[in-house]
């Protein structure tokens, strides 16, 4: 399970122009499942989401993380993380999990998030959306649950 979790001020997410998914300060995560992601990679995403300790604390150090500052996260689907762009002009999704699968991971791991007492907004499985995002920062990070980077 791949993400790109960024730290925001705002975001939210759009189909057909209508806003389906907003949050306030928090954290805009890009979700990507790829094939042998199971609810294993779920929780250890999920509980990085929650913990990771990436929003300043009064002396501006990143001390304080999404549960600290009472922020939400904007949980999106995108598989095009596991594109794999190293041959010819045109991405191959050959390591992209397929959709029944990705799906009920994806739903998994705003549920552990839920659990964790950290609201979740979503955007729509297999929907073309419209994300906006003002960046705090800016603050970008790649996880995989498989990977050091």
């Amino acid at each position: 399970m791949r993400i790109i979790c960024q730290r925001v001020s705002q975001a939210q997410v759009e189909i057909n122009n209508k806003v389906v998914g907003k949050i306030d300060r928090g954290l805009l995560v890009y979700l990507g499942v790829g094939k042998g992601d199971n609810e294993s990679d779920a929780q250890f995403i999920a509980d990085k989401l929650v913990n990771l300790r990436i929003f300043p604390d009064s002396e501006e150090k990143m001390n304080l993380n999404v549960k600290d500052i009472d922020g939400s996260i904007l949980l999106i689907s995108n598989f095009t993380l596991h594109g794999d762009c190293r041959k010819g002009r045109r991405p191959g999704f050959d390591n992209a999990c397929e959709p029944n699968i990705a799906n009920q991971l994806y739903e998994k791991v705003a549920e552990l998030i839920k659990a964790s007492d950290v609201p979740v907004e979503k955007g729509v499985f297999r929907e073309h959306m419209h994300v906006s995002s003002v960046n705090d920062g800016p603050v970008n990070f790649i996880l995989d649950s498989t990977k050091l980077f």
